[in-house]
């Protein structure tokens, strides 16, 4: 739906004329697992996005409609739910939430919500339905918050609200992703610096259309996990305090005292850290051979010492391999189904997004879904 298209829409609910805002989805080109570890992750915005166009309304309500989901639904800004409902709207009630506890004041206001970000394919269509609502609530008594401190909002919405133990990465690139770039993200600091993408390069997201019921429970025991790796290392040194703190010779020396599996997931965020920062060393550089490597090996680290992929993740990045412009693959988020990320020189794209899909058919018997992504800006207003 172009804009124009949601204004006439929103004119014909409400007979007001918006404000939209706009957040985008993400891909990230490699880091892992490693977000919630205070580490590093090397993302991008795509043009996948959320639009949010609001208007004020004179009383303490908010009306809610989505051109994709059931409604309208109706909140009380007063009286806003503690806890999450359920409803897709979740997202938005716990961002207003999070504004109200943080001292900032809201009215009334009719909003109106249209989204392309394909969801359940680890695109983040939940940090861009936060961002964007975010930004819009924000307008509405021209509150000036810095976009580092809207995505921590909004991630506490998700933690705190929707209940999903979710990292910074997602609405840190919604609300900071610069058109042909990827940027290195320290997830402690939130310092960055952006890395180009070569023009001639896109990014192809491959669904598997499978997602494995254990996937939930198995990302926060991968949690615990890290967190019980964690308290080891912090017994030989003291300054340890997540896994990002750990050295690969504080590792070496010590790894044999900890359970195989526990020993496997922290191996798996140590050298993952590292990785991340060899990519963007090298996507900087230009040298995307040396970016291709280490998505391959990002991938088999989560195959085999985070053991969060599957047969089907596994079947997609095989695919991948030898076809004409491609750089490299890897799986893309939590695991147990969902996307791969691939880099492909731009020319190929296209025939390779068919071809990688035909492979994978041909192995599963399922119909996989292809996006063809250039990295985009950040969350703003449209004019």
């Amino acid at each position: 739906m172009a804009p124009h298209d949601l204004i006439d829409k929103f004119d014909h609910l409400f007979a007001q004329s918006p404000r939209i805002f706009r957040a985008p989805g993400r891909v990230n080109l490699i880091g892992e697992h490693t977000d919630y570890n205070e580490g590093f992750v090397m993302p991008a915005a795509i043009g996948f996005a959320t639009y949010v166009a609001i208007a004020p309304r004179s009383d303490r309500k908010l009306l809610i409609h989505s051109q994709e989901f059931s409604g309208p639904l109706e909140f009380d800004v007063d009286h806003l739910p503690r806890q999450r409902t359920g409803s897709w709207c979740d997202y938005i009630v716990g961002v207003a939430l999070m504004l109200h506890q943080s001292g900032i004041s809201l009215v009334g206001a009719n909003l109106l919500v249209h989204g392309d970000v394909p969801i359940g394919a680890g695109l983040s269509s939940s940090a861009s339905v936060e961002v964007a609502s975010a930004l819009a609530l924000l307008s509405l008594n021209d509150s000036r918050v810095p976009l580092p401190e809207v995505a921590k909002l909004c991630r506490r919405a998700e933690n705190e609200f929707v209940g999903a133990r979710v990292g910074i990465m997602d609405q840190f690139v919604s609300c900071m992703g610069k058109a042909g770039h990827a940027f290195l993200l320290d997830c402690r600091s939130l310092e960055y610096k952006f890395a180009s993408i070569p023009s001639g390069v896109s990014l192809v997201v491959c669904n598997t259309m499978v997602k494995h019921d254990l996937a939930t429970g198995a990302y926060n025991q991968r949690r615990a996990e890290c967190e019980e790796g964690v308290r080891y290392f912090a017994k030989w040194d003291p300054r340890v305090h997540a896994l990002r703190d750990v050295s690969f010779d504080l590792l070496e020396r010590h790894e044999n005292g900890l359970p195989p599996t526990i020993r496997k997931r922290c191996n798996h965020v140590v050298r993952e850290n590292q990785r991340t920062l060899d990519a963007a060393e090298a996507l900087g550089a230009g040298d995307l051979a040396v970016v291709g490597e280490l998505m391959r090996g990002s991938h088999d680290s989560l195959r085999d010492l985070y053991q969060v992929s599957c047969r089907e993740l596994d079947v997609m990045v095989d695919a991948g391999q030898g076809l004409p412009g491609f750089i490299g693959g890897r799986m893309m988020g939590g695991g147990f189904g969902g996307c791969t990320i691939n880099l492909v020189h731009a020319r190929h794209a296209e025939p390779f997004a068919k071809e990688i899909a035909e492979r994978y058919r041909k192995s599963t018997d399922i119909v996989p879904k292809t996006y063809l992504c250039t990295a985009e800006d950040g969350a703003r207003e449209l004019n």
